[in-house]
C-alpha cells in the first residue's frame, strides 16, 4: 500500500514518514539552522543583490534605471576581461596539475615511511606554510627573490651567474606563481591522499606481494585506484578555488608583469572598489560564475561517464 492516500489528510504514507523522519532528527536540522542563517545572510542574499546590479546603470545615488543585458553584452567585447581570464585559466591550471601531482607522490612516498615520529615531523613541516596567508606568504618570498638582497641572488651570485629578477620579469613570473602555490599547498593536499591511503585494503597489498607484484606495480595496480574517489574531490575543490583566485594574484602583482598576472578577480576588484563601477564588476563576478559552475559541472560529467565505462 505504498503512497496510498490517507482519508481525510490528503496526505500519503511517503510523505508521513519523510515528517516523521525529520521530526525523529529534528535537533541535527536545529543545528544547522545557524548555518543556513549564515550562508544566507552573507552569501545567497548578496548574490542575489549583485544580479540586480549587474541589470542596472548603478549609481550610489539617485535612480539606478534598469538596463538588462548591457553590461554582459559589453563583457563579450572586453578585451581586458579576457586577458585576464586567459591569464586566470594559464596560471590556475598551471597551480591545478603541479600541485595535484607534487600532492600525490609526496603522499605516496610519505606513505612508504616506517618511522611514526619522522612521518609526523615531515607532516608537520610540509603543512605549516598553508597556515600562512597570501600576505605573509608573499611577503617572504619577494624578500627571498629580491634582485638586491634577496637570499636565492645571493646563492646564485656566489655561484658566479647573474642576478636574475623573478617577480619582474614576464618570462618567469608565471612560473614563480606555480612554484609558490605548489609550496603552499603542498602539506594540506598531502595530508588529504594520507587519509585515504589508510582507507585501503592492506590484504590487496599482501594478495598482490604473494603474486610476485613489487611496490611499483602495487602502487599503479592497487593504491592509485584507492585513490580515485579522493583525486576527483581534490582536483574539483583546486580547480574551483584556481577559477576564484584573487589573493596570490592581488599580493604577488605588479605593474612590471600586470598583463600576466591580472586574473578575473582582480579586475573584477579593479571595477568594483577602484573604479566604482559596481554593475559592472557585479556582471563580471556573476559572469565567472556562471562560467566556474559550468567547467565544474562538465568535470563531474566527464569523471561520472569514465566511471560508468
Amino acid at each position: 500500500m505504498k503512497n496510498s492516500v490517507i482519508p481525510n489528510r490528503g496526505r500519503t504514507l511517503s510523505d508521513r514518514t519523510a515528517f516523521r523522519e525529520v521530526y525523529r532528527n529534528r535537533n541535527i536540522y536545529i543545528l544547522l539552522i545557524p548555518a543556513v542563517f549564515y550562508f544566507t545572510l552573507f552569501h545567497y542574499i548578496p548574490m542575489i543583490n549583485g544580479v540586480i546590479i549587474s541589470l542596472q546603470d548603478y549609481s550610489f545615488s539617485g535612480n539606478s534605471p534598469f538596463v538588462g543585458l548591457k553590461h554582459y553584452r559589453a563583457i563579450i567585447q572586453d578585451r581586458d576581461f579576457w586577458l585576464s581570464f586567459r591569464n586566470t585559466l594559464i596560471i590556475g591550471g598551471g597551480n591545478i596539475i603541479m600541485s595535484f601531482i607534487f600532492q600525490i607522490l609526496l603522499a605516496l612516498l610519505l606513505n612508504e615511511v616506517f618511522f611514526p615520529r619522522f612521518k609526523k615531523l615531515v607532516q608537520t613541516v610540509i603543512y605549516t606554510p598553508y597556515l600562512f596567508s597570501w600576505v605573509a606568504v608573499g611577503g617572504i618570498w619577494i624578500s627571498l627573490l629580491s634582485p638586491d638582497r634577496g637570499m636565492i641572488n645571493t646563492i646564485l651570485g656566489n655561484m658566479g651567474f647573474s642576478t636574475v629578477h623573478f617577480m619582474t620579469s614576464e618570462k618567469l613570473i608565471v612560473p614563480v606563481f606555480w612554484f609558490l602555490h605548489t609550496w603552499r599547498s603542498a602539506g594540506y593536499g598531502c595530508v588529504i591522499f594520507l587519509a585515504a591511503l589508510t582507507g585501503i585494503d592492506p590484504c590487496l597489498y599482501e594478495a598482490a606481494y604473494i603474486d610476485g607484484a613489487g611496490r611499483l606495480k602495487q602502487t599503479f595496480a592497487i593504491t592509485i585506484p584507492g585513490l580515485y574517489s579522493t583525486m576527483k574531490v581534490v582536483f574539483m575543490l583546486n580547480l574551483i578555488s584556481s577559477l576564484r583566485m584573487f589573493s596570490q594574484a592581488y599580493i604577488l602583482s605588479n605593474p612590471m608583469v600586470i598583463d600576466k598576472t591580472e586574473v578575473a578577480m582582480t579586475y573584477t576588484y579593479k571595477l568594483g572598489l577602484r573604479n566604482f563601477r559596481m554593475d559592472y564588476a557585479s556582471a563580471v563576478a556573476f559572469f565567472m560564475l556562471i562560467l566556474i559552475a559550468g567547467l565544474t559541472g562538465m568535470y563531474q560529467l566527464a569523471t561520472r561517464s569514465k566511471e560508468q565505462n
